[in-house]
């Protein structure tokens, strides 16, 4: 390949990589044009409100990118979240201490996630149908176990300073959540891009007829790649359930589709074998931007949910048009 062919297949791998960071540069810009958002948006109080709540929709959007990667695709994560919350905060009431009930909590997400992997590689079932009866039947034994109402944690629970802001005024210190965050995104970052589990998730989502002719284990792959996001969604979960003091079946509705436009947005391919961690995570980050900013600005939520509608929408048919440019 001549240095010449080369020069624009550079450019357009620096901005798939840059895309995200350049779209969250540029609603910021737009907020700072705003004499109203201006004052309350760039502040460390307001970074640190940001940032906190980006952790829910960032800590799926770890187990989603990966998903997604595979070629795979999971609705039924905002049920796994209430139903992992509903757990804790039952395991708590019930006189659990507050480690035991945290593992539980992220077990629980990953038993989910594997019931999915086990359905979606053994019966070979698209993932769209599966995780979508299993967002159902999730949802429903929230209800059940709670008996349809929320599930309050102690007040001297460890699990509630999570994701407790202790400076509400200032930046620092931020919640243990968000280092958590941070940190696992490093980790997962690390095992896409250099494990082998990785590359045969890679391999899978971007062709997995070979993936198998070159002796990728694909089925199992497949079980422990839902396991794994599972285990994110029930972390997701816990965060949810220390953010709100308690656990309720009713929560996250709607949280796949944040998750999923965060992923989209962070450069990832609804088709597959595309999408890094650290994209998802700015993807996340541009979500919440997108909330706060709204809320300042004191529009209506059914314009957030019009405006989230359409960056998902320009998100999709730019993965399609860089694929037709690609082929």
């Amino acid at each position: 390949m001549s240095a010449s062919s080369s020069q624009p297949a550079a450019w357009r791998r620096l901005l798939q990589s840059a895309g995200p960071v350049l779209g969250l540069l540029f609603v910021l810009g737009l907020l700072a044009l705003s004499d109203e958002a201006r004052p309350t948006v760039f502040t460390g109080r307001n970074a640190a409100i940001v940032l906190t709540q980006t952790v829910i929709v960032a800590l799926g959007a770890l187990g989603m990118t990966m998903i997604i990667v595979g070629g795979g695709i999971d609705l039924s994560v905002g049920a796994a979240v209430a139903f992992a919350s509903v757990v804790g905060a039952k395991m708590l009431s019930s006189g659990w201490s507050s480690w035991p009930a945290a593992v539980a909590v992220v077990a629980t997400g990953a038993i989910i996630g594997a019931a999915n992997g086990a359905l979606i590689a053994g019966l070979r079932l698209p993932p769209f149908i599966i995780t979508l009866g299993m967002m159902g039947v999730v949802r429903g034994a929230a209800k059940w176990i709670s008996g349809k109402q929320a599930v309050y944690n102690p007040e001297d629970s460890g699990l509630n300073a999570l994701m407790e802001r202790t400076n509400p005024q200032g930046f620092l210190p931020l919640p243990p959540g968000v280092w958590i965050t941070l940190g696992l995104a490093v980790v997962a970052s690390f095992v896409m891009r250099r494990s082998i589990f990785g590359r045969h998730v890679y391999a899978i989502g971007s062709n997995e007829a070979a993936a198998r002719l070159c002796g990728v284990r694909v089925q199992t792959t497949k079980l422990w790649l839902y396991t794994l996001a599972g285990a994110f969604f029930g972390l997701a979960g816990l965060m949810q359930q220390s953010r709100l003091t308690q656990g309720d079946p009713t929560v996250a509705v709607g949280l796949e589709l944040d998750i999923i436009a965060a992923v989209v947005i962070g450069g990832a391919s609804l088709n597959g074998g595309i999408g890094g961690i650290g994209g998802s995570l700015m993807g996340a980050l541009l979500m919440a931007v997108l909330r706060n900013g709204t809320n300042q600005l004191g529009w209506d939520s059914y314009i957030q949910e019009i405006i989230i509608g359409m960056v998902i929408v320009m998100a999709v048919g730019l993965d399609k048009w860089r694929q037709n440019r690609a082929s």
